[in-house]
């Protein structure tokens, strides 16, 4: 039988061709930052990459204030430069903290930025000079993986979690003014108290640890899921209780230490502790509020650095510095650079990052600038830049 018209003819199936893969020229800037003693790449990050024939352009000393010189990147395969101008025009960057103002300026057009922001501490200039200049920007606290979690967010909250412990036990000794309290359980002693502002990734973390060491802890937060599996993780003897002022005020006016571990809501922490309920805290018992990169959650919190990280309010010691993670920056160096290096690899493989995106639909929540283009109502909105969806421009 005659067919008419050839277009309804059955054609031979057109299947996705891998691309070859491209090799990347990445640049590894020193932090701006002061208080910022992370890396976004090791050397153990950058011999893989090499390895894979990518080419990574070092600023002499971005690994200093993790603890890595520029001869261990050097003999990883890094090319170590003092021009910070060649690190910026590389088609690739990653860094830590957002690009600073100077930084901006030293951007070239086209470019691919990868690094951590905070919503609430850019402005306009910032994101319309990467607008201008065509950036594809993502944010690593955003980039999701194959089962919807968010890896950067969860390594340096367990990071955070360690580190909240680690604080309040150095507070508390009688050397630096605390009431003399071991954080550990003491045959015949009676425990230390703890309580725990939060059941997520940085509570759940600080409560296993205290409660490993033998303290006494009482975990509140909104959330009853997260109670609940705090608990299943732990341990039932754990006190569990939603955010009811008077039974917060209570155990507050009864502990040794208060850890801030609130999520924020639409990028920022609630205040759920008053001043008043600082006040009737034990005097030099300790908070240390984690939530303070999201503008804390308790009314005393000030923002602080790790050069001067302590003071007191209401005869109570505070800890509220942004970026605990810092505290242990080859560790969080470390995480990062598992993060960082594998994003690379997989770049490589797909050629490209609009190949990337498509074939990696978790990454998308963490682009904020296309190709110059907004894509995020969050991101625009404050400014009023316009925006589109990314699903739409891919």
């Amino acid at each position: 039988m005659k067919i008419n018209n050839p277009g309804f003819l059955p054609q031979e199936e057109r299947l996705m061709v891998s691309l070859e893969q491209k090799s990347l020229t990445i640049g590894l800037p020193v932090e701006s930052n002061i208080s910022e003693n992370r890396v976004a790449l090791t050397p153990e990050g950058i011999h893989s990459l090499v390895q894979q024939g990518h080419t990574v352009l070092v600023e002499k000393g971005a690994g200093i204030s993790s603890r890595y010189t520029d001869l261990e990147y050097s003999e990883a395969g890094g090319l170590i430069t003092p021009d910070k101008n060649d690190v910026f025009r590389c088609p690739l960057i990653v860094k830590v903290n957002a690009p600073s103002s100077d930084e901006l300026k030293l951007l070239d057009s086209n470019q691919i930025l990868l690094s951590a922001i905070q919503i609430n501490s850019i402005n306009y200039d910032f994101v319309n000079s990467l607008k201008n200049k065509g950036i594809t920007a993502l944010n690593y606290g955003r980039i999701l993986d194959e089962d919807g979690r968010a890896p950067f967010v969860r390594s340096m909250s367990e990071i955070a979690g360690n580190q909240s412990i680690a604080i309040a036990m150095e507070c508390l000794n009688s050397f630096s003014g605390g009431q003399g309290y071991s954080l550990g359980g003491v045959t015949g002693v009676p425990p230390a108290e703890v309580v725990i502002l939060g059941a997520g990734t940085v509570g759940t973390v600080a409560a296993r640890i205290a409660v490993a060491m033998g303290a006494k802890i009482k975990v509140f937060d909104s959330s009853m899921t997260r109670m609940q599996r705090l608990r299943e993780q732990i341990g039932h003897d754990v006190f569990t209780c939603t955010l009811q002022p008077q039974i917060m005020s209570k155990a507050l006016s009864e502990c040794q230490v208060a850890i801030g571990a609130l999520r924020p809501v639409n990028g920022r922490n609630l205040i759920v502790v008053s001043e008043e309920m600082v006040s009737s805290m034990k005097t030099n018992s300790i908070i240390v509020d984690v939530s303070i990169d999201n503008g804390g959650c308790f009314e005393t919190s000030e923002v602080r650095s790790l050069e001067s990280p302590l003071y007191r309010k209401k005869g109570v010691i505070h800890f509220s510095v942004p970026n605990i993670a810092s505290r242990v920056a080859r560790t969080a160096s470390f995480a990062l650079n598992n993060l960082t290096s594998s994003f690379i690899l997989q770049l490589g493989k797909d050629g490209d990052i609009k190949n990337a995106l498509q074939k990696r639909p978790y990454w998308r929540e963490g682009v904020y600038i296309y190709e110059g283009t907004v894509t995020h109502r969050e991101i625009a909105e404050p400014f009023g830049i316009p925006f589109t969806e990314l699903d739409l421009l891919l």
